[in-house]
């Protein structure tokens, strides 16, 4: 089955775009680095998936083992997201490029870049084993994670990520990340999920945001009616650039260390959560892709992600992991900045305007739903 296909009994707003039912309630109207890494450019397009897999598809068709079974549904997310992406931009394709990483593993990186819709947009997946570096099992730890330091540590990881810069700054710029983790300690293999789905407006409109956050909820509440709740208090208050005293976005979902109730509905309870992507974000991006704007608004957007690209680079444990990872392919972990940003010397909105508006709400989270 189509890895966003949600079957719902719904009234209004669903949208197919390639092959994904994006459905959710929603009432609107239209108006000098080295990277060690083995590349092969090209895309897999006779094929369900962008590329070939990571792993040899026959190991992974004979192994029912989560690396597997976790490798093969991200591959399936990222081939159904960008081709409902690339069916919305129009003429542009994304650029694929399979990469192997000579420690263990490698990965899918996906990029559109100058984009009618989508300025950039890119989906990654990788699969990745090797040893933990210091730096990673001591940011583990501070988490609580029961690691001991100085030991080796094999470890895999798989995930799929994904960023959307919209040319239009009346669209969002939307995140997604879903990850599954194994390390070994002492003969036992230690396992988690984590990650979140996300919203960066540049401009308010509250309709939008609440789709967004409702559709979120209804993905949490199918598994467990505290998650939302939890996870969407996690998001505001990871997502913050401390030293501005505002939150990136106006949240969503985020989690981590996710290892109840069992394995499997702990990966039944992920799937849901990227299955959930296409309802709460492309609607929003079909209703606001054609809104006229001006340069005024342009500059707006371009400084609201400069302050995306601060949280990234000092915050994101995400980037940070990657950046400490031997053989890191640069590249990919920082696809998720845009291709242009500003910064201004003590900018500050005119008190009622719109962009005074999103500033409040950044320095306050609001409830949603």
């Amino acid at each position: 089955m189509n890895a966003f296909v949600k079957l719902r009994t719904l009234s209004v707003g669903a949208v197919t775009v390639g092959g994904i039912f994006a459905c959710g309630v929603y009432n609107h109207q239209s108006k000098k680095n080295v990277v060690i890494a083995k590349t092969v450019e090209g895309r897999n397009d006779t094929g369900k998936y962008m590329a070939e897999p990571v792993t040899p598809m026959a190991k992974l068709a004979a192994d029912s083992s989560m690396q597997s079974t976790m490798e093969l549904f991200i591959m399936g997310v990222q081939a159904d997201l960008c081709r409902a992406l690339e069916e919305i931009e129009g003429k542009r394709q994304f650029t694929v490029d399979r990469w192997e990483r000579k420690e263990g593993g490698g990965g899918i990186t996906c990029i559109m870049d100058d984009g009618k819709v989508f300025e950039r947009a890119g989906v990654n997946i990788s699969v990745v084993k090797g040893n933990l570096p210091p730096k990673a099992v001591e940011q583990m730890r501070a988490r609580g994670r029961k690691l001991e330091q100085g030991k080796t540590l094999p470890f895999f990881a798989a995930g799929v990520s994904c960023v959307i810069h919209p040319r239009n700054p009346m669209i969002p710029t939307m995140h997604f990340n879903y990850r599954y983790f194994e390390v070994e300690q002492d003969g036992k293999k230690i396992w988690w999920f984590g990650g979140g789905t996300d919203l960066t407006p540049y401009y308010l409109d509250k309709t939008d945001v609440t789709h967004f956050h409702r559709t979120l909820k209804r993905a949490c509440d199918t598994h467990n009616l505290s998650y939302y709740g939890k996870f969407k208090k996690w998001c505001d208050d990871y997502f913050v650039i401390k030293f501005r005293g505002e939150c990136r976005g106006v949240g969503g979902i985020f989690f981590d260390d996710l290892d109840t109730p069992s394995q499997e509905e702990a990966f039944a309870f992920v799937k849901e959560c990227a299955n959930a992507v296409a309802p709460c974000y492309l609607p929003i991006v079909l209703k606001h892709k054609d809104d006229g704007y001006g340069y005024a608004e342009r500059q707006w957007q371009l400084l609201r992600r400069g302050r995306y690209v601060e949280f990234n680079l000092v915050y994101d444990r995400g980037t940070k992991f990657g950046l400490f990872t031997p053989g890191a392919r640069i590249e990919s972990i920082l696809m998720s900045l845009p291709s242009s940003a500003k910064w201004a010397y003590k900018h500050t909105p005119k008190e009622g305007s719109k962009e005074y508006e999103l500033l409040q709400v950044l320095k306050d989270p609001k409830d949603w739903v």
